[in-house]
């Protein structure tokens, strides 16, 4: 038998998935449906642009629906505030020093969750992985497409 393997996510991320796709499912289907009906009322549907773009939608949100649902259902929510420790692990937030000892701050959460900009980074990205399981003084290394980059590990938090 198959396991299915836990995919670990903030509470903040599973909720937006959870309200993705709640609309996709309350919304979008909906839509889609008075969208097909519309188009099959216009008569023949082998030149009829409007229901295969809407037949096309409707295809693309439900695999969107079930992506949602397979990814729910593996979720494993961690909250950060129930961790302590001295490492890097899932959900917590590090703040590193880069080559000219400016701070940067991120925290580690999951490949759906991820938003660089926002100062959320995958532990499945090269400086996530870099950063897991190292400590407070630690330096780390990572490869990026704009060549090395150097960083040291200041502070991490569980917030």
């Amino acid at each position: 038998m198959a396991t299915l393997e836990k995919t670990p996510m903030l509470r903040d991320g599973y909720d937006r998935m959870t309200a993705e796709l709640n609309k996709l499912k309350n919304t979008e289907r909906h839509q889609i449906v008075a969208a097909i009906e519309e188009a099959r009322a216009h008569g023949d549907l082998s030149e009829n642009a409007e229901y295969h773009a809407a037949k096309e939608r409707q295809g693309q949100v439900e695999a969107q629906i079930t992506d949602l649902e397979d990814k729910i259902s593996r979720a494993q929510i961690i909250d950060p505030a129930d961790l302590t420790g001295d490492k890097v692990v899932f959900a917590a937030t590090v703040e590193l020093l880069d080559e000219d000892d400016k701070p940067v701050t991120y925290q580690i959460v999951g490949p759906y969750e991820a938003d660089a900009k926002a100062g959320r980074i995958s532990y499945t990205s090269p400086l996530g992985r870099a950063l897991i399981g190292r400590r407070k003084g630690d330096e780390v290394e990572v490869a990026t497409p704009s060549g090395e980059k150097y960083y040291e590990i200041a502070a991490i938090a569980f917030k």
